[in-house]
C-alpha cells in the first residue's frame, strides 16, 4: 500500500524546512518569500499532500468548525442565510454546524455549551434568550445575525426591519387605509422592537395616531398569524389592513382570512416582511419587503472569519442591508372609508 506523503516529504521537495511548510499551510507567511510559498504550494499539489486536520488543530488551537445558531430552520428565511454562510466557509475550509434552537432557551444554551466544549472557532447567532454579557463570557468570536441594538458589543449583520415595516405601513396609508393593524412576533428577550417603531413612526408621519388596540403579539409561525388575525377581527372596529412582522405570519393571516370568508385584498389588505420564496406564489401573491438573505449570511461569515483571524478592527461593526418593497396582490385601497 502506497504511503501517504508527509509534511517532511513536502519540505524536501520544496527545499525548505518543515516549519516553513507548516507556516505556509497555516497561512502565516510572515518572513516567507512569495517564491518560497509558490514552491511549497507546488510541492503540496505535486505530492497530493493533505494536512492532518486533527493534528493541525492541536497545533494552532483551531478546529475549523463554526456554529450557525438560528431560532427556526423551518422558516425559509434562514436556509438562504445559511447558504451565504456556507459558501464563504467552504471556500476557507471550515465546516458549519447548524443549531436550531426552535425558540427554546434551554436548547440555545445547550448548543452554545457544545460550541465551547468542542472548541468551535466561531459562532454566528440570531439570539433567542441569551444576553450580550452572557454570550461574551463564552470567549468565542461571535457575530450577531440581525440589527439587534442590545448586542452592540458584537459585530452585527442584518436587514433594516424598521424601514421595512415603515415602507409597508406607508404603502397602505397611501392606498387610503387608516385603521392598520400590526401583528408582531414574540421575542424571548424584552428589547425594543424595531418593527413596532416602524409602524408607529409611519402612522405619525401621516398625521395618524397609533392605536395600541390594533397591535397583537404572536409566535413567529403560521399558526401565530392565524391567531393574530382572529384577535384583530374581533375588535369593535377591525382594521382594513394588517402589517405582519414576517412572511410566515402573513401567510397564516392570509390562510385565516380565506377560511373566514374575508376577501383579500377587497375586504382586507395584508403585508409581510422578508420576501421568502412562497410570498410570490401565494393566492393572491403577497405584498412584502425583500431582504438580501444570502448577502446577509455571506457578510456575517466574512466578519466572523476576520474576528477568528484577528484581522477585524477593535470596535464592533454593524452592517444593515436595505430592503425593497415588492407590491403584489394582497394590497389595495379599502372598499369603504375607515
Amino acid at each position: 500500500m502506497k504511503r501517504s506523503p508527509t509534511i517532511i516529504d513536502v519540505a524536501r521537495a520544496a527545499g525548505v524546512s518543515k516549519s516553513t511548510v507548516s507556516r505556509v499551510i497555516a497561512d502565516d507567511g510572515n518572513g516567507v518569500s512569495e517564491a518560497t510559498k509558490r514552491r511549497v504550494l507546488q510541492a503540496i499539489e505535486a505530492l497530493g499532500y493533505a494536512p492532518n486536520a486533527v493534528a493541525q488543530s492541536m497545533r494552532t488551537t483551531l478546529t475549523n468548525i463554526i456554529m450557525l445558531a438560528i431560532p427556526d430552520i423551518t422558516n425559509p428565511y434562514w436556509p438562504e442565510v445559511a447558504r451565504g454562510v456556507q459558501d464563504v466557509m467552504d471556500e476557507e475550509g471550515y465546516a458549519v454546524v447548524f443549531a436550531n434552537s426552535d425558540w427554546d432557551e434551554e436548547r440555545e444554551q445547550a448548543y452554545l455549551d457544545m460550541a465551547r466544549r468542542n472548541r468551535f472557532d466561531g459562532i454566528l447567532i440570531n439570539p433567542v434568550q441569551i444576553g450580550s454579557q452572557a454570550l461574551r463570557e463564552y470567549g468565542i468570536p461571535t457575530v450577531i445575525l440581525g440589527a439587534r441594538g442590545a448586542y452592540g458589543t458584537f459585530d452585527r449583520v442584518g436587514a433594516d426591519s424598521y424601514s421595512g415595516i415603515s415602507m409597508t405601513t406607508a404603502h397602505l396609508i397611501a392606498l387610503g387605509h387608516r385603521r392598520i393593524g400590526l401583528i408582531l412576533g414574540k421575542r424571548q428577550r424584552n428589547s425594543r422592537d424595531n418593527r413596532l417603531a416602524g409602524w408607529q413612526d409611519a402612522l405619525r408621519a401621516a398625521g395618524l395616531t397609533p392605536d395600541d388596540s390594533l397591535v397583537v403579539k404572536v409566535s413567529f409561525i403560521r399558526q401565530g398569524g392565524k391567531m393574530g388575525f382572529l384577535e384583530l377581527m374581533q375588535a369593535p372596529s377591525p382594521p382594513t389592513a394588517i402589517v405582519c412582522a414576517n412572511d410566515i405570519i402573513a401567510l397564516g393571516v392570509l390562510q385565516a382570512a380565506h377560511e373566514a370568508g374575508v376577501s383579500v385584498p377587497d375586504d382586507l389588505s395584508i403585508t409581510g416582511l422578508d420576501d421568502i420564496a412562497a410570498a410570490a406564489s401565494t393566492t393572491p401573491p403577497l405584498t412584502t419587503v425583500s431582504k438580501p438573505k444570502y448577502d446577509i449570511g455571506r457578510q456575517a461569515a466574512i466578519f466572523l472569519l476576520e474576528r477568528i483571524r484577528g484581522e477585524a478592527p477593535i470596535a464592533p461593526r454593524q452592517l444593515v442591508f436595505a430592503g425593497e418593497l415588492k407590491i403584489r396582490d394582497t394590497t389595495a385601497s379599502p372598499s369603504s372609508a375607515d
